[in-house]
């Protein structure tokens, strides 16, 4: 999720490819959806992109696929995207444009750069997500200096999480190769990165466990940026599971947002993800620092 208007978050999610404008102060269905299907050059039998991080950079929001295979282990190239939109603020609201190509070579880019070598990020991306070792990426986090910081909830080497720079995303949406950075391991209790965001000078990581299993909890850090390693908020997260953090840029890190995926929540005794699309729910909820 990232940032729109004066009152509003937009949001992709991993059960359908479509991205939705929802305000921010009061529950209730999207104000607007916007579908970008047709631009992502996808397999139409196998629609799915798997949408799992997204961030904002002045302009411009930056949407990513979790680059894994299906629960099943199987591949599918729909869930190798990353792609922009542009966001325009107007009387009439928000209104979201894709911009430059969509690029799929992520996953080629990852496992073929020297620096990540140590990692097996090839064999980890034969696996099942949530296997132990598999790859599966879920956070993304513009920086300062117009970078990207890709956040991986699988692997987790060493007990530690992955975090790949993206020097130049606006190039890679151009049509080069994505150049990457040196990775990043840092100390998030044995947990992987669930979303990433920036704000007043700091990242805030929510991490969680790398199979689902909600017994293995979730938690809040506050990194620097720099060597040092992060810092645990001793936030209680019990009844959630976050996968979205923003910040907002008139409340900063006083007040942010959490999202919850409740798909496998409980809605009136049904399963959340298989109610009809109008019914399903996500929770949003507040910290303030």
């Amino acid at each position: 999720a990232v940032a729109v208007g004066t009152n509003g978050f937009a949001v992709a999610n991993d059960e359908d490819n479509p991205i939705r404008i929802y305000r921010r102060d009061q529950g209730g269905p999207p104000v607007k959806t916007f579908n970008f299907t047709a631009f992502l050059e996808l397999d139409p039998k196998k629609s799915e992109v798997d949408f799992e991080a997204a961030t904002r950079l002045g302009d411009r929001a930056f949407w990513l696929s979790s680059n894994g295979r299906n629960r099943k282990g199987k591949e599918r190239s729909n869930r190798h995207r990353f792609y922009a939109t542009t966001i325009l603020e107007t009387a009439h609201g928000v209104d979201l444009t894709p911009v430059g190509k969509p690029y799929k070579w992520l996953l080629e880019d990852l496992c073929s750069a020297p620096q990540l070598k140590r990692f097996n990020l090839a064999q980890a991306a034969a696996l099942p997500p949530k296997d132990a070792g598999a790859l599966n990426i879920e956070g993304l986090c513009g920086t300062p200096d117009q970078r990207l910081l890709i956040g991986f909830r699988n692997p987790v080497p060493g007990g530690l999480a992955l975090v790949v720079p993206m020097m130049n995303p606006d190039g890679a949406i151009a049509g080069k190769r994505a150049v990457l950075g040196e990775p990043i391991l840092l100390d998030l209790g044995g947990l992987g990165i669930r979303d990433m965001a920036y704000g007043e000078g700091k990242y805030l990581i929510v991490a969680g466990p790398y199979d689902g299993h909600k017994d293995g909890g979730f938690a809040l850090y506050e990194w620097s940026g720099g060597v040092e390693q992060p810092k645990n908020l001793k936030v209680k997260l019990r009844g959630f599971s976050p996968e979205a953090l923003i910040i907002y840029p008139d409340k900063g890190l006083k007040e942010f947002q959490l999202l919850s995926d409740d798909g496998t929540r409980k809605i009136q005794g049904r399963i959340n993800k298989e109610l009809p699309l109008p019914e399903q729910q996500f929770r949003g909820y507040w910290v303030t620092r």
